[in-house]
């Protein structure tokens, strides 16, 4: 079964969130040069790429 990418960003941001907060990550001290927060960036914009091309088919599907 193959899973809906859109899903699986959700599920990644959300577990980004849950591991930069958790007391043990946090106790870390750990300061890389990209950040839980660069990766959330990232997901963000693939997710907006990947709406705007679902868009983008459904609007090219309507003038069919």
């Amino acid at each position: 079964m193959e899973v809906n990418l859109l899903d699986l960003i959700g599920v990644t941001q959300y577990l980004l969130s849950q591991i930069e907060k958790h007391p043990d990550f946090i106790k870390l001290e750990y300061y890389p040069d990209l950040t839980i927060g660069d990766a959330q960036t990232a997901l963000s914009y693939i997710k907006d790429e990947l709406e705007a091309n679902q868009q983008s088919v459904a609007t090219a599907k309507g003038f069919d």
